[in-house]
């Protein structure tokens, strides 16, 4: 992979960026502290903005490293982060990525996350050269799946029992894209 670290992306609603330490009001209130946000995620609902703060000091140090990618999501209309995509996980000999995604409840239905999983997945095929994109989502996370589907990744199947969340052990459903899947888009 030819890494080029989180750079700034655009798209037509959104600014996909680096996350500032000053960033962690807006994530606290946007999206961590929502119980309905984090109820399928790997991470807790956040008590407190110091959480948020703490969060955020470590993966604003971590931008040092050429081969993390961890975006705000910034609505243009509003000029502050709704959530977060990143690439949860990685493998240098598959060059593959692993994506997960977090958006605040007050944006959900509108197109935003497929927006952005949508630039993501661009700037991976063609800058990074990633040959795979891979994600997962609870199995009574629908929603989560279908941003998944509408970006073009491909469902490949469901491990039960797979993972842990905020829900305890769960089912998870696979989807994935190649590169050669990328290319054959029109």
């Amino acid at each position: 992979m030819r890494h080029q670290g989180t750079v700034t992306l655009e798209t037509r609603h959104l600014w996909l960026r680096r996350f500032e330490p000053l960033d962690a009001a807006a994530m606290y209130k946007n999206w961590a502290s929502n119980p309905a946000v984090t109820q399928y995620l790997t991470w807790p609902t956040h008590a407190e903005v110091s959480v948020s703060q703490s969060v955020l000091d470590l993966w604003c140090s971590l931008y040092a490293k050429p081969d993390y990618y961890n975006w705000a999501i910034v609505l243009k209309t509003i000029e502050e982060p709704i959530g977060s995509i990143a690439a949860v996980d990685q493998n240098e000999a598959m060059d593959l990525v692993h994506m997960g995604y977090a958006l605040g409840e007050p944006w959900w239905r509108q197109g935003l996350m497929t927006e952005a999983l949508g630039e993501v997945i661009r700037f991976f095929f063609t800058a990074v050269g990633v040959r795979r994109i891979e994600a997962r989502h609870d199995t009574r996370n629908p929603n989560s799946g279908k941003v998944m589907q509408k970006c073009g990744l491909r469902y490949e199947g469901t491990h039960r029992q797979s993972d842990r969340n905020n829900q305890g052990i769960c089912d998870t459903a696979w989807y994935a894209m190649l590169a050669d899947d990328y290319e054959a888009l029109p």
